[in-house]
Order: C-alpha cells, then structure tokens, then sequence
C-alpha cells in the first residue's frame, strides 16, 4: 500500500468512499470494484481483494457516513472510535522501494483497516482545520451524496451546481403552480 498521505487525497479518499453508496446503484458490487476505487485513488498494483475484503470496505464505508449528517459531538465519538481502533502512530515508509510516504495503519493492514485510518484521520483533520460545519450531505431531497466544503464564509448546500440548480428549478416550479391556483379571475 503506497500511502502518500496528504491532506486533500484523504478527504477526497473518504467523500469518494462514502458517494459509493446512494441513491444510486451500489458501485462497490464485487472485489474489483474495490481494486478500480483504489486504482482511481493513488494506490498500485498489485492490489489482492475477495469477497470478505469487499464486505469489509463497505463496512468502514458504513461507519464514516454518519460523520457527514451528525452534530459535531456525534461526528467526532465516530471519528474517534475509527482512530482508536484501525489508527496507529504515523510512521514514515519507503517499502517496496516506494518513495517515503507516511502511514498511519498498522503495517499488516488490510485494504479496510486502512481506508478506516485513512478516511477517519482525514475527516478528522479536516474538521479540526475548517469545523463539522464544513462536512455536510447535499440538501438535494433525491440526493444523498456527501461532501466537504473548505471555503470560509461560503456556505454550502449542495454537492454539485447540478443539484441546486434542479433544487431550485423544483422549487420555483412549485411556486408558480401554487400562485396559478390562487389569482383572482380577470374582469
């Protein structure tokens, strides 16, 4: 497992993680799928995966999702007990004649336990930098998708322009369907 581990790839490893499930299909359907995830998100070859290895990832997958709808005390009991049980002192490696990187699972890790240190400790950080305010679900009524948000002072809502703009189409549609039933007959 190469673990360049920089703050923006953890983030990005745990919203990505997360947006495997919605209301979409599941993507996370057999062990390749996992191999393709973590192909996509830096790791190499080889990357050995099995049935158990994939319920496994859907499991930490499962256990960093509520972080993003939770109250900040809730969120940080989640992270917490993630860090405490898969996460380790960080350790610089060049193993595999890898250039050094920093890792933050056990050495015999499998590919879960370290998406679990990974994720757990990125959100962590994350949080601690810019608020749980920042982590946050899309408040699309038909998407469930996550994301975080660094910008100060700019609130966000939305996971994607594509969802405020469909939120706001449906909402002013709406609107509009509510004043053509209450005007006044013309004379």
């Amino acid at each position: 497992m190469v673990e360049i581990q920089t703050p923006d790839r953890l983030i990005r490893l745990a919203v990505d993680l997360v947006n495997t499930r919605t209301r979409d299909p599941e993507q996370l359907n057999e062990p390749d799928d996992v191999r393709g995830f973590l192909l996509e998100h830096g790791e190499t070859d080889p990357i050995t995966l099995d049935e158990g290895d994939l319920d496994a990832v859907r499991a930490v997958r499962e256990r960093i999702r509520p972080v993003f709808h939770a109250d900040p005390t809730d969120a940080a009991r989640v992270l917490n007990e993630v860090l405490a049980e898969y996460a380790v002192r960080p350790y610089l490696s060049d193993h595999d004649g890898s250039p050094w990187h920093l890792h933050v699972a056990k050495p015999e890790a499998t590919w879960a336990e370290w998406l679990a240190a990974s994720t757990a400790l990125g959100l962590a950080g994350f949080a601690a930098g810019h608020g749980f305010a920042a982590i946050d679900s899309c408040a699309a009524p038909d998407c469930e998708r996550v994301f975080v948000n660094p910008a100060e002072r700019r609130p966000r809502r939305f996971c994607s322009p594509t969802c405020s703009s469909r939120t706001r189409v449906a909402s002013y549609r709406a609107r509009k369907a509510g004043d053509s039933g209450h005007q006044s007959p013309a004379h």
